[in-house]
């Protein structure tokens, strides 16, 4: 097992909090305030920053680093251990049927572009799930039961979402990889940045970190349909727009499948729960433990 630290959150460019897409946000951030001064004073404050709901998000960002190391690694399945079984039933059914007409640098873009495309389809219908599913519901909740919003939201995730989410990257990458390695053999890779995936590090250095902020960043609303923007994804988390905007990085999913809100339909964005749920997640205890008695109150019912 890889030897895990708190560091790796800001020295890794996979995650969201790498120094470099930090110092992209902010840029990115203080541009848009240079054009939009009456918002300064509300990003700039202490009551926003230092707000319970982003204390708590601090404090659990720190306590589900050490959930993660010690009680979800162990269990999730390797996307190796997936691309191995996957490929070995390949070859068994089928034999050897090794493509050699395309080249080492087609096959690593064809892998690149697949890859990042199953995966943030996967991830749609996981996020999309996790609404629309009771009892999925009950643990997403507490991602949902943010107040305010800052960069650190984005680690306020349960650990049986962060158990399926891990899952999901498994299955989904393994998958695809057993594929292309049935294929292709060898000659497969990433196109990367800095050992990061180019798709995730144009998107995290083009201010991934503003989707859990109060930088209401939109874009074109073309642009929309195709991509999440920052703003997209603030409507998501606003109370009357749980039901829209599930995608990752592609806004394609929601288009299709008709859950898409542009930035111009929506003016106002109030965040958190109803008022009479916000009181069960304003502690770690509760954040871990409130969604397993919410789901047997249910039961009981």
């Amino acid at each position: 097992m890889a030897d895990f630290s708190i560091l790796e959150y800001l020295i890794n460019p996979d995650k969201r909090t790498y120094w470099v897409y930090i110092l992209s946000s902010i840029a990115i951030a203080m541009i848009y305030l240079y054009f939009n001064k009456k918002l300064t004073k509300v990003n700039f404050s202490s009551k926003l920053w230092l707000h319970p709901s982003a204390k708590l998000d601090y404090y659990y960002f720190v306590l589900s680093y050490f959930i993660k190391v010690v009680m979800i690694i162990p269990i999730v399945i390797s996307a190796k251990s997936v691309a191995f079984f996957i490929n070995k039933n390949l070859y068994y059914e089928f034999g050897l049927n090794q493509i050699e007409r395309i080249s080492y640098e087609t096959t690593v873009v064809l892998y690149t572009i697949t890859l990042f495309i199953i995966s943030d389809f996967t991830r749609y219908w996981l996020h999309r799930f996790l609404h629309t599913i009771p009892f999925l519901w009950e643990f997403h909740k507490v991602h949902h039961s943010a107040k305010v919003l800052n960069p650190l939201t984005f680690y306020r995730v349960h650990p049986i979402e962060n158990i399926l989410f891990g899952f999901r990257y498994s299955l989904s990458i393994g998958f695809v990889t057993g594929i292309f390695i049935y294929f292709f053999g060898s000659k497969i890779g990433l196109v990367e940045v800095l050992g990061a995936n180019i798709f995730i590090f144009v998107f995290s250095l083009l201010g991934s970190n503003l989707r859990h902020s109060h930088i209401p960043l939109a874009y074109f609303s073309w642009c929309e349909k195709i991509f999440i923007s920052p703003k997209q994804h603030q409507i998501h988390h606003s109370k009357k727009h749980f039901d829209k905007n599930y995608g990752g990085y592609l806004a394609i999913w929601d288009s299709v499948f008709g859950t898409l809100k542009l930035s111009k339909d929506v003016k106002v964005l109030k965040f958190g729960l109803k008022k009479e749920q916000m009181k069960n997640y304003e502690s770690l205890t509760n954040i871990i433990v409130y969604p397993f008695i919410n789901i047997l109150r249910r039961r009981n019912a």
